[in-house]
């Protein structure tokens, strides 16, 4: 069994590292930041990320932006100044691809290889060992890693090198945003409508808009329940990089901005900390109309 650094235990990393747990690996993670009591109490905690790399032989970080990143990383008490040749890097936050590349690229001349592996399935997905891995990085350090993948996921693909594995999670948060404002325009045009928004829903799932989102977003905004499972100000940030990357590709993604723009009008509402769900809010808000569930 690995001797593991886990480095960002929130709503995703601190049920990911249960999984790990339950898998037989021993776990350190990083004092410094907050440690769920149960964790602490199957771990062991350390002074800081540099602490934790010396003591490990791979290092998983997955933390809120591209710039935690870098500080995990890089900052005076960061992972790259505990590593030594022949450890392992893997960090399973959603960041810039560009920015990923540079990174793989220091963690690279430090003689240790480098995985970027962003997942997908909020917080049922990360609970359950059910995550979408997307792996950007070195075939022999995937087949490396992917003991721990199969840990924590079921839908595990090594997408090619370093920083693709970011890009086709800014692809999936595309694909996602777009399927949660489909389903929230329909449940309002149904609702406005008179019909009863769940049994619509549920009609709907036997269906050829069938569909993930609709089945566990869609009874999130019929029952109202819209703490997160994944924040509004995260898929914000998901949607920037999809933005700025098809800038600088001279490229058009207009559904994305008009998605990127209802999850604005739900910050400027006080929802940035809301579950991405609560798109919804924004067409309710829109229409002086909100959805009623039977």
């Amino acid at each position: 069994m690995a001797k593991i650094g886990f480095i960002g235990l929130g709503i995703m990393g601190a049920h990911m590292a249960r999984n790990l747990i339950k898998g037989g690996h021993t776990l350190f993670v990083n004092g410094a930041y907050p440690v769920p009591d149960d964790l602490r109490s199957q771990t062991t905690v350390a002074a800081n990320s540099t602490a934790v790399a010396q003591a490990v032989d791979i290092v998983i970080s997955i933390v809120p932006d591209t710039p935690d990143v870098a500080n995990v990383l890089f900052a005076d008490d960061g992972v790259a100044k505990g590593l030594s040749a022949g450890k392992l890097v893997i960090d399973m936050s959603s960041i810039s691809p560009l920015e990923t590349q540079e990174f793989a690229k220091k963690i690279n001349a430090l003689g240790c290889d480098y995985l970027d592996a962003p997942v997908s399935g909020g917080e049922v997905g990360a609970r359950d060992a059910t995550l979408s891995i997307m792996v950007g990085g070195p075939e022999k350090a995937f087949e490396r890693a992917r003991p721990l993948f199969d840990l924590m996921g079921k839908n595990i693909t090594l997408v090619g090198d370093n920083g693709a594995g970011q890009t086709t999670k800014v692809a999936n948060q595309i694909i996602v945003a777009l399927n949660i404002e489909a389903v929230a325009e329909a449940l309002l045009f149904a609702s406005r409508s008179g019909a009863d928004p769940e049994r619509v829903r549920r009609a709907l799932m036997g269906g050829f808009a069938s569909s993930r989102i609709l089945e566990v977003h869609g009874e999130r905004m019929t029952k109202r329940t819209f703490n997160p499972g994944f924040r509004i100000e995260l898929h914000q940030k998901d949607l920037n990089l999809a933005l700025d990357g098809a800038r600088k590709l001279g490229i058009a993604l207009p559904h994305t901005a008009s998605a990127q723009q209802l999850f604005s009008v739900c910050a400027a509402n006080g929802g940035k900390a809301w579950d991405h769900s609560a798109l919804i809010r924004a067409l309710e808000i829109m229409a002086n109309f909100e959805i009623a569930s039977a």
